[in-house]
């Protein structure tokens, strides 16, 4: 009995989206699955980590991140993600569906490849990669087994992030599956779990030199083992295994395997620069090893599209050699006369074989390409529909701003318009989010909060609010932004409020009449108030004693400032002390309310010691001194 009919998932809709018809394959994290996207009609590659996964809150959140930095790759060589989710206990991940088999099986199949092929399939493996390391993502397990190869000769790399989002799972009972296939994974990832562009580079250089040799440059008994010589061995040239690899790809994979992140190239771009600079200078120009029909997976017709089905591949001959077939020496045997007189029958197959290898030849290097029309500047309806036209699928990326596209129109495509692509690749399309940059608004004479609002109403982020003085912007308005004109979107600009006039400090009006006190404070630029009265010792009668606020303080133009005008001195009664003793009268003399000071004289020694005389009397200011004169 086939094991999907014993699937649970097979014949189930999951999430009320994908339809799952088969199970493709199955590991120890999870199971692939055929399927259909019922709501965009289209068929997908359902990849469903097993149960126990689903209980891990970490796993999820780390999956569900990576699956989402994964989808922001776009790229022809690097298997599409569309969607991640939850269904109950199954956690997944939606991608594009590839008909073919990994290169780990046609490595098994081949045992290796020839340096040109090995080339060839590096080409679109380090292409892949740094379309990643550009993007900021990090693969962290490159190997054999996430290099899809399509029985046309295409090639895709799977499996972006899903390493990192496995990491630290409870499932692994493998001490080394935290950092990667140990085969593959570079010394840091062993020594520390750190991992960077640059390990990926190392694991690639790994991948090319069992490519070219057909084994892995270290083995040993556990794979940790295997892991830990990564730290103490260098990886040995590809050629001290097999004969006639030229240096240069020796030196190229000693390179990107050096011990030292720093010794290597630094991302995958640098990587793969090399790598074509060495494949032109040797001339190493051949087509990626299609799988042979056996290897390829096969869906039965009645479920597959015509795009995904699996198509044979013609082996190609090397026409050279066949041109160089020696003579046929006269005199054989009669027997082997007859057997040479059946050489062009076998000269006419080899030649078919020929003109067919050289059209399997043409379609993989050249027939199966086409190059992304110009969409730039249509619709979204009018691209889908140009693209589709051409054979052509498409995706939408995140919007961009431009200030050469209006917005809601495209504004960029990738790969860019003439490139070259193979003729189902996917075009990522990025609709226009309009101008990049705006006039930042003339806010002047706004309230804070409404110049805001009118800020970020044009894109732009509101920063500090500094307070100037003006004389001519009332308190709490803006002033002024900074900076002005045109700006960026997302551009902080920040706003100046108004404290109001500056402050001036009240002018000295003491000792001034009213009218002329208030005629200086006028020209100040103040506002005369309210005029109250007060005694004053020392001002005259009618005269300014002070202000209110007092002079030197200092006001904002036009408040109002209040005057004190003097009374003059404050009298009191001189209480009579005629004909009382002199002590007596003393002491109610210095006691009275006016603050008066006694100034007793003997006028007739002798006498009886009573007051004959006290002067001035009647009304007098604080502090008058009476003359009291006794006898």
């Amino acid at each position: 009995m086939d094991q999907t009919l014993s699937d649970p998932l097979v014949d189930r809709l999951l999430d009320g989206r994908y339809a799952i018809e088969a199970r493709l394959a199955r590991g120890g994290m999870a199971s692939v699955y055929l399927a259909t996207d019922v709501r965009l009609e289209r068929r997908v590659a359902v990849k469903v980590m097993h149960p126990a996964l689903a209980e891990d809150p970490e796993f999820i959140a780390r999956f569900n991140r990576e699956a989402r930095a994964a989808a922001r790759l776009s790229h022809p060589d690097a298997v599409a993600v569309y969607d991640q989710g939850n269904d109950g206990h199954h956690v997944f991940l939606v991608m594009e569906y590839v008909a073919g088999s990994t290169l780990r099986e046609i490595l098994r199949e081949r045992s290796k490849l020839s340096p040109g092929e090995a080339v060839a399939v590096m080409d679109h493996v380090l292409a892949a990669l740094s379309a990643a390391h550009m993007a900021g993502l990090v693969h962290r397990d490159v190997k054999p087994e996430n290099v899809l190869v399509t029985a046309d000769g295409r090639v895709k790399v799977v499996d972006f992030g899903l390493a990192r989002a496995i990491a630290g799972t409870t499932l692994t009972t493998d001490e080394s599956s935290h950092y990667g296939t140990p085969a593959y994974v570079s010394p840091e990832q062993v020594r520390d779990g750190t991992a960077d562009a640059r390990s990926d580079v190392y694991s690639a250089g790994v991948l090319f030199f069992e490519l070219l040799t057909g084994s892995t440059p270290f083995t040993a008994d556990s794979p940790l083992s295997v892991a830990y010589k990564h730290i103490s061995d260098d990886v040995p040239a590809p050629s001290s295994r097999v004969r006639g690899i030229p240096a240069e790809l020796d030196r190229l994979v000693q390179a990107a395997t050096a011990r030292e992140p720093s010794a290597r190239p630094a991302d995958a771009r640098v990587l793969h620069a090399q790598l074509l600079a060495v494949r032109d200078r040797l001339g190493l120009h051949a087509a990626v090893p299609a799988p042979s029909a056996d290897l390829t997976i096969s869906i039965p017709t009645s479920t597959v599209n015509s795009s995904a089905a699996a198509t044979a591949v013609v082996p190609a001959v090397d026409t050279q050699r066949t041109a160089a077939l020696p003579p046929v020496p006269p005199g054989p045997p009669a027997g082997e006369r007859r057997r040479r007189r059946r050489w062009p029958y076998a000269v006419a197959f080899v030649a078919l074989l020929a003109v067919l290898g050289g059209l399997g030849g043409w379609w993989l290097a050249v027939g199966r390409y086409t190059h992304a029309p110009n969409v730039v500047t249509l619709t979204k309806k009018d691209a889908i529909a140009k693209l589709t036209s051409e054979g052509l699928r498409w995706r939408l990326g995140p919007a961009i701003y431009s200030d050469r596209v209006q917005a809601g129109l495209v504004a960029a495509e990738s790969p860019h318009a003439g490139a070259r692509v193979d003729k189902h690749a996917v075009i990522t399309l990025e609709l226009s989010k309009g101008p990049s940059a705006y006039s930042v608004p003339d806010v002047a004479g706004q309230p804070i909060a409404a110049a805001k609002k009118q800020l970020r109403a044009q894109h732009f982020k509101v920063g500090k609010v500094h307070r100037a003085y003006s004389d001519t912007v009332d308190r709490g308005l803006v002033i002024r932004v900074d900076p002005t004109g045109r700006q960026p979107v997302g551009t902080t600009v920040n706003l100046v409020v108004s404290r109001g006039a500056k402050p001036v400090a009240i002018p000295d009006v003491r000792g001034m009449s009213p009218s002329k006190a208030a005629n200086v404070l006028s020209k100040a630029g103040f506002t005369v108030g309210a005029t109250t009265q007060a005694f004053s010792d020392s001002v005259p009668n009618g005269k300014v004693i002070d202000s209110s606020p007092g002079f030197g303080a200092k006001q904002q133009p036009g408040a109002t400032v209040g005057l004190v005008v003097s009374k003059g001195p404050q009298l009191f009664q001189v209480p009579d002390v005629t004909n009382m003793p002199i002590a007596r009268a003393i002491q109610i003399i210095n006691s009275a309310p006016g603050g008066f000071h006694a100034a007793p004289k003997q006028i007739f020694p002798g006498g009886q010691g009573k007051v004959v005389r006290e002067t001035p009397t009647g009304m007098q200011p604080r502090g008058t001194t009476i003359e009291l004169d006794y006898y």
